[in-house]
């Protein structure tokens, strides 16, 4: 545990960080702490690691968590009412009111116009930098599985007394955002994961993690089974309109188990745009690149070699779907473009 521990600790940038973290907090300062989209337990425990690093020093008087997006995944909610936490909403909150504004997991570029002309001073991610911004202090590692343990890095460098639920929050963060070291791992990964298990609450994670599926998204799973389209390993489906991205992920997440499926593409609407939902197995196919290259002419698109995210706004598919974006329409245009992807694909490795 000792040897874990010093392999998280003498990091340079780190101790520099927290030093200019540290330094930018005055008195009677506020605090707001920025997600993009729904909050996961990666960028919640990475929220109340940055909290608690900054309110150790005499001066912090209020933070506020804020999200782009209501929280939708049940787990998470699990997740945040057993750590006691409320997250706010960007379109219902005045950051104007706000000394500091920080963005955890995520990069002010993803927010588009949202939010106006704040900006943030702080920035800590670990997702690839693809566009330029300025922030006081960014700390962008795109080698690192989960941002969590970047900010247990920084918890230590700072030498604080960490609580048992906080590392909680930190160990359920990285198996989230890793899928349990099974994806996009570094070594600091797996040391952060090996001190927060030693000293985590496991029976609360345990708890977290046995509620996954709401009733109200069971539809979605007989939609799927009837409307779904197999071509080799992959599965693909258009689900309608839905309430949350987070029914793609659950009926993306099941399918991938089935027997000689490789990856999944779980497609469906949620307000004014088409979410699209990639799961792999990250060893045959990438499932980021392949966002990226079939649908990044429309939209944000990328993620992970196993994880990845599209949102392409409908209005900028009216023309190429249909208007009333029936099934059979977006099927076939899910169909066409993994089929050039996997086309383009084929001609490169001739």
């Amino acid at each position: 545990m000792r040897r874990a521990e010093s392999l998280l600790i003498g990091k340079e940038e780190t101790i520099f960080n927290v030093f200019k973290l540290r330094s930018m907090v005055r008195e009677n300062d506020s605090l707001a702490i920025l997600f993009y989209g729904s909050p996961d337990p990666d960028s919640i425990a990475s929220a109340m690691a940055l909290q608690e690093l900054l309110k150790q020093k005499p001066g912090l008087s209020k933070c506020t968590f804020v999200a782009t997006e209501p929280v939708a995944r049940q787990q998470n909610i699990e997740f945040l009412r057993a750590m006691k936490i409320d997250v706010h909403l960007l379109d219902k909150t005045d950051l104007h009111q706000y000394n500091l504004v920080a963005i955890v997991d995520a990069q002010p570029t993803f927010f588009g116009d949202a939010l106006g002309d704040i900006q943030p001073q702080i920035v800590l991610d670990h997702h690839p930098c693809t566009t330029v911004w300025h922030a006081e202090l960014a700390d962008i590692r795109k080698g690192y599985g989960a941002l969590s343990t970047i900010m247990l890095e920084y918890l230590l460098a700072a030498k604080i007394k960490i609580p048992k639920k906080l590392y909680t929050a930190l160990l359920y963060g990285i198996k989230a955002d890793t899928n349990n070291l099974e994806r996009d791992v570094s070594l600091e990964d797996v040391n952060a994961y090996y001190l927060n298990f030693t000293r985590a609450n496991h029976e609360l994670i345990r708890r977290i993690e046995m509620n996954q599926i709401p009733n109200r998204f069971i539809k979605h799973f007989d939609h799927a089974y009837h409307f779904r389209k197999r071509y080799k390993d992959r599965i693909t489906c258009f689900l309608g309109k839905i309430e949350s991205p987070d029914a793609c992920v659950q009926v993306a997440d099941f399918f991938l188990h089935l027997i000689d499926i490789y990856y999944v593409v779980i497609a469906g609407i949620v307000k004014d745009k088409l979410i699209i939902i990639l799961r792999g197995d990250g060893y045959r196919q990438d499932c980021g690149a392949i966002a990226e290259k079939a649908f990044g002419s429309f939209g944000k698109a990328g993620g992970h070699k196993s994880a990845a995210r599209v949102e392409i706004p409908l209005e900028s598919l009216k023309e190429i779907v249909s208007h009333d974006f029936a099934q059979e329409a977006v099927d076939q245009f899910l169909a066409q473009r993994l089929r050039r992807n996997r086309n383009a694909k084929n001609r490169i490795n001739c």
